[in-house]
Protein backbone atom coordinates (compact mmCIF):
# COMPACT_ATOMS: atom_id res chain seq x y z
CA UNK A 1 0.00 0.00 0.00
CA UNK A 2 3.43 2.43 0.19
CA UNK A 3 2.34 3.49 -3.22
CA UNK A 4 -0.97 4.74 -2.25
CA UNK A 5 0.03 5.87 0.69
CA UNK A 6 1.33 9.34 -1.27
CA UNK A 7 -1.71 10.19 -2.78
CA UNK A 8 -4.06 12.77 -1.64
CA UNK A 9 -7.45 11.35 0.77
CA UNK A 10 -10.73 14.12 1.38
CA UNK A 11 -9.62 15.24 5.21
CA UNK A 12 -13.33 14.13 5.78
CA UNK A 13 -12.54 10.84 6.18
CA UNK A 14 -11.88 8.70 8.80
CA UNK A 15 -9.61 6.27 9.96
CA UNK A 16 -11.51 3.76 9.09
CA UNK A 17 -12.51 4.52 5.94
CA UNK A 18 -8.94 5.79 4.58
CA UNK A 19 -7.60 2.16 5.47
CA UNK A 20 -10.98 0.87 3.40
CA UNK A 21 -10.13 2.71 0.54
CA UNK A 22 -6.56 1.68 1.06
CA UNK A 23 -7.31 -2.13 0.49
CA UNK A 24 -9.34 -1.41 -2.17
CA UNK A 25 -7.06 0.67 -4.29
CA UNK A 26 -4.68 -2.09 -3.48
CA UNK A 27 -6.50 -5.26 -4.66
CA UNK A 28 -6.82 -3.76 -7.50
CA UNK A 29 -4.05 -2.25 -8.29
CA UNK A 30 -3.44 -4.34 -12.20
CA UNK A 31 -6.26 -0.94 -12.62
CA UNK A 32 -4.02 1.63 -11.18
CA UNK A 33 -1.04 3.70 -13.26
CA UNK A 34 1.03 4.43 -9.96
CA UNK A 35 4.33 6.25 -11.11
CA UNK A 36 4.55 8.49 -14.34
CA UNK A 37 5.43 5.66 -17.14
CA UNK A 38 3.01 2.95 -15.45
CA UNK A 39 -0.58 2.43 -17.12
CA UNK A 40 -3.50 0.92 -15.78
CA UNK A 41 -5.36 -1.84 -17.38
CA UNK A 42 -8.87 -1.77 -16.99
CA UNK A 43 -10.66 -5.39 -17.14
CA UNK A 44 -13.51 -6.59 -17.86
CA UNK A 45 -14.70 -3.61 -20.10
CA UNK A 46 -14.01 -3.92 -23.76
CA UNK A 47 -14.59 -2.03 -26.73
CA UNK A 48 -16.04 -3.17 -29.86
CA UNK A 49 -15.82 -1.72 -33.33
CA UNK A 50 -18.01 -2.38 -35.91
CA UNK A 51 -17.71 -2.45 -39.47
CA UNK A 52 -20.40 -2.34 -42.14
CA UNK A 53 -20.06 -6.47 -43.31
CA UNK A 54 -21.41 -4.76 -46.75
CA UNK A 55 -18.45 -3.07 -47.50
CA UNK A 56 -15.29 -4.84 -48.09
CA UNK A 57 -12.31 -3.79 -45.73
CA UNK A 58 -10.96 -0.88 -46.03
CA UNK A 59 -8.30 -1.00 -48.52
CA UNK A 60 -6.47 2.36 -47.40
CA UNK A 61 -5.45 1.17 -44.17
CA UNK A 62 -2.66 -1.10 -45.66
CA UNK A 63 -1.15 1.75 -46.88
CA UNK A 64 2.71 1.90 -46.09
CA UNK A 65 4.26 4.43 -42.83
CA UNK A 66 4.39 8.01 -43.42
CA UNK A 67 7.54 9.51 -43.65
CA UNK A 68 9.94 9.96 -40.57
CA UNK A 69 13.13 11.23 -39.67
CA UNK A 70 15.55 8.69 -38.23
CA UNK A 71 15.22 9.88 -34.41
CA UNK A 72 11.09 9.63 -35.17
CA UNK A 73 11.64 6.01 -36.05
CA UNK A 74 13.72 5.17 -33.13
CA UNK A 75 11.09 6.33 -31.20
CA UNK A 76 8.07 4.83 -32.64
CA UNK A 77 10.60 1.43 -32.04
CA UNK A 78 11.16 2.22 -28.50
CA UNK A 79 7.53 2.98 -27.42
CA UNK A 80 6.11 -0.23 -29.71
CA UNK A 81 8.58 -2.40 -27.49
CA UNK A 82 7.60 -0.03 -24.41
CA UNK A 83 4.23 -1.77 -25.24
CA UNK A 84 4.71 -4.92 -26.00
CA UNK A 85 6.75 -4.96 -22.87
CA UNK A 86 3.62 -3.70 -21.08
CA UNK A 87 1.71 -6.34 -22.35
CA UNK A 88 -0.65 -4.12 -23.74
CA UNK A 89 -0.06 -4.96 -27.60
CA UNK A 90 1.30 -7.96 -28.90
CA UNK A 91 3.06 -9.16 -32.05
CA UNK A 92 1.38 -10.30 -35.24
CA UNK A 93 1.26 -14.17 -35.66
CA UNK A 94 3.28 -15.51 -38.85
CA UNK A 95 0.15 -16.78 -39.73
CA UNK A 96 -1.94 -13.99 -39.49
CA UNK A 97 -3.90 -11.65 -42.17
CA UNK A 98 -2.22 -8.58 -41.70
CA UNK A 99 -4.12 -5.29 -42.32
CA UNK A 100 -2.66 -2.29 -40.44
CA UNK A 101 -2.78 1.15 -40.06
CA UNK A 102 0.09 3.42 -40.14
CA UNK A 103 1.35 4.67 -36.38
CA UNK A 104 2.00 7.86 -35.51
CA UNK A 105 3.56 9.82 -32.72
CA UNK A 106 2.32 12.15 -31.32
CA UNK A 107 4.42 15.18 -28.96
CA UNK A 108 2.81 16.04 -25.76
CA UNK A 109 3.74 19.99 -24.52
CA UNK A 110 6.52 18.46 -22.39
CA UNK A 111 8.54 16.77 -25.18
CA UNK A 112 7.00 13.46 -24.08
CA UNK A 113 5.72 11.16 -27.14
CA UNK A 114 2.66 9.07 -27.37
CA UNK A 115 2.20 6.16 -29.76
CA UNK A 116 -1.02 6.50 -32.17
CA UNK A 117 -2.54 4.66 -34.65
CA UNK A 118 -4.09 6.28 -37.56
CA UNK A 119 -7.50 4.85 -37.97
CA UNK A 120 -9.57 7.71 -39.46
CA UNK A 121 -10.10 5.26 -42.53
CA UNK A 122 -12.14 3.16 -40.26
CA UNK A 123 -14.81 6.23 -40.18
CA UNK A 124 -16.46 5.08 -43.36
CA UNK A 125 -16.69 1.42 -42.33
CA UNK A 126 -17.64 1.29 -38.71
CA UNK A 127 -21.60 1.37 -37.96
CA UNK A 128 -22.06 4.67 -35.95
CA UNK A 129 -23.36 3.85 -32.22
CA UNK A 130 -26.05 6.43 -31.35
CA UNK A 131 -25.81 6.03 -27.78
CA UNK A 132 -21.89 5.16 -26.93
CA UNK A 133 -22.50 6.73 -23.30
CA UNK A 134 -25.71 5.67 -20.95
CA UNK A 135 -27.45 8.28 -20.06
CA UNK A 136 -26.16 10.94 -17.65
CA UNK A 137 -29.44 10.50 -15.77
CA UNK A 138 -29.29 6.51 -15.07
CA UNK A 139 -25.35 7.55 -14.17
CA UNK A 140 -26.44 9.30 -11.31
CA UNK A 141 -29.29 7.40 -10.20
CA UNK A 142 -26.66 4.86 -9.65
CA UNK A 143 -24.82 7.12 -7.57
CA UNK A 144 -27.34 7.55 -5.11
CA UNK A 145 -26.61 4.09 -3.67
CA UNK A 146 -22.62 4.92 -3.24
CA UNK A 147 -20.79 5.37 -0.36
CA UNK A 148 -17.97 6.56 -1.93
CA UNK A 149 -17.71 8.71 -4.74
CA UNK A 150 -14.14 9.56 -6.56
CA UNK A 151 -12.60 10.92 -9.52
CA UNK A 152 -9.69 9.60 -10.89
CA UNK A 153 -7.34 11.18 -13.49
CA UNK A 154 -6.81 8.22 -15.66
CA UNK A 155 -3.12 8.74 -17.20
CA UNK A 156 -2.74 7.70 -20.61
CA UNK A 157 -5.77 6.65 -21.34
CA UNK A 158 -5.12 5.33 -24.64
CA UNK A 159 -4.33 2.49 -23.40
CA UNK A 160 -6.38 1.22 -20.88
CA UNK A 161 -9.23 -0.43 -22.50
CA UNK A 162 -9.18 -3.40 -23.84
CA UNK A 163 -10.60 -4.67 -26.87
CA UNK A 164 -12.40 -7.43 -27.74
CA UNK A 165 -10.89 -10.16 -29.95
CA UNK A 166 -12.91 -9.98 -32.99
CA UNK A 167 -11.89 -6.12 -32.76
CA UNK A 168 -8.38 -6.86 -32.96
CA UNK A 169 -7.50 -7.25 -36.26
CA UNK A 170 -8.71 -3.64 -36.85
CA UNK A 171 -6.55 -1.93 -34.60
CA UNK A 172 -3.02 -3.14 -36.00
CA UNK A 173 -0.06 -0.57 -36.19
CA UNK A 174 3.06 -1.55 -37.58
Amino acid sequence: MNEFREGQFSTNLTSKQKISLLKMLRKNRPEFAIGEEALGKIRGHYIELYLDVERPYPPILRRPPYPASLETRKEIEKQINKLLDMDFIRRIGHNEIVEITTPVLITWNDGKYRLCGDFRALDNYKKTDMYPIPRISNAIDKLAKAKCITKIYYMKGFHQNGVKPNSMKLLRII
